[in-house]
């Protein structure tokens, strides 16, 4: 199956303006951005894979094969599927968007002044094209004086050719986390690990200038990388919907960043009543929520075996502008917690019936990190037999896709989605 790009679905409202909304976890998935696996993933190597987050190397070719089953799956459940590549290139056909981008990624604190120049001067000479590939596919010392001759630097000297002086970004396959949609707006995140943190540079250009979201009337929840250390990931936020979001409180989501998001929906969102934060475990195997626990319909989550009962912390609006209500849970409560959010009487649980280490290799293949793309409608991956098993006896219809290679990064269907209109219920 070949990459297919773009497709033209009307998306938008009576004035024919574009609707961005997401109002829920499984309402209607209309519109989704992806990133489909390139040269990045060539760069990746025994020795660098712990520093970029990877567990293994991929097989690059394989994994591109398996991303487009993805995507065409998603298109034929009347989704319009976007490539995160191709709007960083479309919106750096903008003076200003190329300039903000430039002047986030290279830095002097960062190749000294020298270094900074030749490689301002090396990223002039690319096309808005070839720069969003190499901002995200990185750039090695030897590319950058094969274009601009060898110049003399510090930092380059310092440096063996082959050194990688900008960093690839393979965990862009991963487009859930640096930016989420929650119901009238979006979190440009903040990332908690370095070699994420320029994924959000990319993905600010995209909104602040991209023609598709540039002047379009939606929200920001979030201050990207002026958040600093209130760090927010998208797979640990659930728009589970009633006016209600899930937040893990992570390896990679802390506190502080929950808190804030929590103050900026409530109090800028016009739909959003609570923000229940889970206290999780701060450990890689369950880094975000969606590793352990995601939404298969309007009531009901799909949840990891030895994930337990959690401690919750609820925030609703306080008295005064600006300020918020905290109250604490123990974990015994978690479902109660939940379900009072969602202002219905009760959630349903599904955990696959499993031993507890079928359960712990399921948990590492993403068996809960299901995208649902309508209610009682999922994306999994195939490997994960039988958990799918036990969705499909639950009533819940699995659309399975290829994951050999895709789940080497540790990531599922719904932390390589973002989707960007999903309709409420």
């Amino acid at each position: 199956m070949g990459y297919a790009g773009h497709q033209n679905i009307d998306n938008s409202d009576e004035a024919g303006t574009m609707t961005y909304h997401v109002g829920s976890e499984v309402g209607q998935l209309r519109q989704v951005i992806l990133h489909r696996p390139g040269s990045e993933m060539d760069r990746l190597t025994p020795t660098n894979k712990d520093e970029l987050l990877f567990d293994d190397v991929l097989w690059t070719e394989r994994a591109q094969q398996e991303h487009d089953v993805f995507a065409e799956a998603l298109r034929a459940e009347g989704a319009e599927v976007l490539y995160a590549q191709e709007l960083l290139a479309e919106a750096l056909e903008i003076p200003e968007a190329r300039e903000y981008v430039s002047a986030e990624t290279f830095e002097e604190r960062w190749y000294g002044v020298t270094g900074n120049r030749y490689m301002r001067e090396y990223a002039d000479t690319l096309t808005a094209a070839e720069l969003a590939e190499h901002l995200i596919v990185g750039i090695t010392k030897d590319e950058l004086l094969e274009r601009i001759g060898d110049r003399p630097a510090a930092y380059f000297a310092a440096s063996d050719r082959d050194f990688m002086l900008l960093r690839c970004l393979p965990n862009h396959l991963f487009t859930r986390d640096t930016t989420c949609w929650v119901y009238d707006g979006v979190s440009v995140n903040s990332m908690q690990k370095p070699a994420r943190q320029r994924e959000t540079v990319n993905f600010e250009a995209v909104y602040r200038w991209h023609p598709r979201f540039a002047g379009q009337d939606f929200k920001r929840w979030s201050n990207g990388l002026a958040d600093g250390p209130a760090t927010i990931e998208g797979g640990d936020v659930e728009v589970i919907g009633n006016g209600a979001v899930l937040v893990g409180i992570s390896e990679r989501t802390r506190s502080s960043g929950f808190e804030r998001l929590a103050r900026a929906l409530l109090w800028n969102s016009e739909e959003v009543h609570t923000v229940v934060g889970l206290v999780m475990k701060q450990v890689r195997s369950q880094m975000h929520l969606d590793t352990v626990m995601t939404m298969v319909n309007q009531d009901t989550f799909l949840k990891y075996k030895h994930l337990g009962m959690l401690p919750s912390v609820t925030v609703t609006r306080g008295e005064r502008h600006g300020e918020i209500e905290v109250s604490y849970a123990p974990g015994d409560e978690m479902h109660a917690v939940i379900a009072r959010a969602l202002r219905i009487p009760a959630i349903r649980v599904l955990t696959t019936p499993e031993d507890n280490l079928s359960a712990e290799r399921g948990q590492w293949n993403d068996a809960c990190n299901v995208l649902t793309v309508r209610p009682n409608v999922v994306v999994a991956y195939d490997r994960n037999t039988v958990a799918n098993a036990y969705l499909e006896s639950e009533g819940v219809r699995v659309i399975t896709v290829p994951g050999g290679e895709l789940g080497r990064g540790r990531g599922g269907p719904r932390c390589m989605s973002c989707p960007t209109q999903r309709e409420a219920l």
